[in-house]
């Protein structure tokens, strides 16, 4: 049997064997993770066997029944009547290009020789079979010396291997890829905190419908008139909307429903996903606290609303079918709640991001879990007191927060409405101890119980539910570190450039005529520099500490978490630096070199060299205004008219320019 490699695995490993089929069942349940190419598999049979097998595998031939029966040693005595397991697995290809035939393969897990071997095939459309016997593979985990371990990888016929790149990829990619990857997951010990993607719906479904929308919505890629990164946020809204459509067509063919779902998006930020639920017959409308600019390009069938959201009995929707939470930020632990108190029917979807308890930032209670796997934990919480059965699932999306809840059934009857409110109600009132609001508009009764008798009464209570929640401003605050105090952006940077630079100006092998670069620290180090109110005030600033320091481009260099003098003599840019085009001739000479200033030797360019003025004799004024179009989110204008990058500089004394003079 050919051996085309074999990778021993580092170190004493306390997770094997058992590691080794964890391994393998990531690449059995998950083949997505390593070939891109693939959406996903569907499993569609398991059974235990016993050798010889059972059919269909009883039908192989000699050679391939003594391949699957092979093994780096013998099964052991006691092991050998231990069954063995079969799975037949169809793969979901991302772009089917094979028409109707499905690509399969039946994976046979022999549990006493450690080792899984896979058998794919073809089924035409007429259910007619043809084994690719040239792709049959096994892998192998095998003891050396009781203490050492490898994975070995045999292919039945190598020379007979044929890879198309997507089902069935290149040979050299299984030991290249593949096996270092098992190896790596066998030695783990850790394991994932939350369930696999797409759990709750068929994957070949999604796959099918996220090409369409993908394909019928790219363009907007090409138009996006936010500051906001297009493709990721058109692409993210595309799987979301595809994971919602698909979720609601299983639901219609599941309690029979002929007319399609109507929805709500609470705090639906630029209304991409109320736009293609729309246009894929959705009735339904987003609101939002904020107005977006491409609200304007959507036309007049998606309905957005510029409103403020506050819990409260005027924001209930006793007619809507579903409402949607994506990332609803100080919104989401509500959504569960007027869900469950819009109607008995109405249910919920919610894709947490930024942790909020109810009247504020969440705070953690549980050191032994992740930050987010608590705060998800916390939402499928106030879920189930709300009366929901709570789902949880993981989305295919371009972003760290992709687990969302979803709550399509109660866990109470009609009828035990009033007990259910009572829950609901006397959860949300222990948060409003907990953060102080006791007295403000409360209506829980002294025992505990619901105003519920005199139906003004209800109405006046009910209505203040959510107070003192605090919804976001309608204008969004600017916390990019372009707002600091200039004096307070100039003692931070004065203060981390002169420790950078004394890193080194005493080492007795740098010569006297050497320009001092200074040495580097890591970010974390830098900030055990500053004092704590000055950190607390960064803080405040998406990025914080990092984001000035990017910002003050000019003295300091960031990559890699580590941070360093900027040497302008370096014709060899970083590849953050290769990003960005040349300067402006109009911006040339319109700031102060800060090297010239404050670095005990100077700048290191001569001052015709340098794109910062020398002195004040060299300073000059900026010979055009800036654009007043938004910046991206690099902090970058593009002037059409002169094909030329400028940066945008609310307080431009602070911000430094982002580009190279050669």
């Amino acid at each position: 049997m050919p051996q085309l490699v074999d990778i021993k695995v580092p170190g004493e490993c306390n997770t094997l064997p058992e590691g080794f089929w964890s391994a393998i069942d990531v690449w059995l349940k998950k083949p997505h993770v390593l070939n891109k190419r693939l959406c996903g598999v569907k499993e569609t049979e398991s059974k235990d066997l016993r050798f010889p097998f059972d059919d269909p595998l009883s039908e192989l031939s000699s050679d391939v029944l003594s391949f699957i029966n092979s093994g780096c040693s013998p099964a052991k005595p006691h092991e050998q009547d231990k069954r063995w397991s079969s799975t037949v697995r169809t793969f979901i290809p991302k772009v089917n290009c094979y028409g109707k035939t499905l690509h399969k393969d039946v994976v046979v897990k022999d549990f006493g020789r450690q080792q899984v071997t896979f058998l794919p095939f073809e089924e035409d459309a007429e259910g007619q079979v043809s084994l690719k016997k040239g792709n049959i593979y096994q892998i192998q985990l095998c003891s050396h010396h009781c203490e050492e371990w490898s994975l070995e990888l045999y292919v039945l016929t190598p020379d007979a291997w044929f890879s198309d790149g997507v089902v069935y990829p290149k040979l050299p990619w299984l030991f290249s890829d593949l096996l270092p990857k098992l190896v790596r997951w066998a030695t783990e010990c850790k394991s994932s905190e939350f369930r696999s993607t797409l759990s709750l719906l068929p994957v070949e479904k999604y796959n099918l419908m996220y090409q369409q929308l993908k394909d019928k919505y790219k363009s907007m890629v090409k138009v996006w008139p936010e500051v906001t990164d297009p493709e990721k946020f058109v692409y993210e809204d595309v799987a979301i909307a595809t994971y919602l459509l698909v979720l609601w067509a299983e639901e219609r063919v599941e309690k029979d429903l002929t007319s399609r779902q109507s929805f709500i998006d609470l705090g639906c930020g630029n209304g991409l996903l109320v736009h293609i639920l729309t246009n894929e017959g959705h009735p339904g409308k987003g609101i939002d606290v904020r107005r977006r600019k491409i609200w304007d390009m959507y036309g007049p069938q998606t309905l957005l609303e510029e409103k403020a959201i506050t819990p409260s009995e005027s924001f209930l929707f006793p007619s809507t079918d579903w409402l949607i939470g994506n990332h609803s930020d100080e919104l989401t632990p509500w959504i569960p709640v007027i869900a469950a108190r819009s109607s008995h029917s109405c249910r919920y979807f919610a894709l947490p991001c930024c942790f909020f308890d109810f009247y504020g930032k969440y705070q953690r209670r549980q050191c032994k879990k992740s930050q987010y796997r608590e705060y998800i934990d916390f939402i499928a919480d106030v879920s189930q007191v709300s009366g929901f059965n709570t789902e949880e699932d993981c989305l295919r999306i371009p972003s760290t927060k992709r687990v969302c809840l979803v709550g399509k059934s109660r866990n109470y009857q009609l009828s035990a409405e009033a007990d259910a409110e009572q829950r609901r109600a006397h959860y949300i009132q222990r948060h409003r101890t907990s953060c102080g609001l006791i007295g403000q508009g409360s209506n829980i009764r002294s025992d505990g119980g619901c105003c519920h008798g005199n139906a003004d009464s209800d109405r006046t209570h009910r209505s203040s539910w959510g107070a003192g929640f605090q919804p976001r401003n309608r204008v969004e605050m600017v916390r990019n570190c372009t707002t600091l105090p200039r004096d307070f952006v100039d003692g931070v940077v004065s203060q981390v450039a002169n420790v950078l630079l004394g890193m080194t100006e005493n080492d007795s092998g740098a010569s006297s005529d050497e320009w001092n670069q200074g040495g580097s620290l890591s970010v974390s180090e830098v900030a055990g520099l500053l004092e704590q109110e000055t950190l607390q005030l960064l803080k405040k600033e998406c990025g914080g500490l990092q984001t000035l320091l990017k910002n003050n481009h000019q003295v300091f260099r960031v990559e890699g978490g580590r941070v360093c003098i900027r040497n302008w003599q370096e014709r060899k840019s970083s590849v953050a630096d290769a990003k960005w085009k040349p300067v402006a001739p109009g911006a040339i000479k319109t700031r102060p070199c800060w090297f010239h200033i404050h670095h005990p030797q100077g700048c290191p360019l001569q001052a015709q060299d340098c794109a910062f003025a020398h002195g004040a004799e060299d300073l000059r004024p900026s010979s055009r205004p800036l654009s007043r179009r938004s910046p991206d989110k690099r902090g970058l204008i593009v002037n059409k008219a002169e094909g030329l990058t400028e940066l945008w500089t609310p307080v431009a004394d602070q911000v430094a320019l982002l580009a190279e003079v050669y």
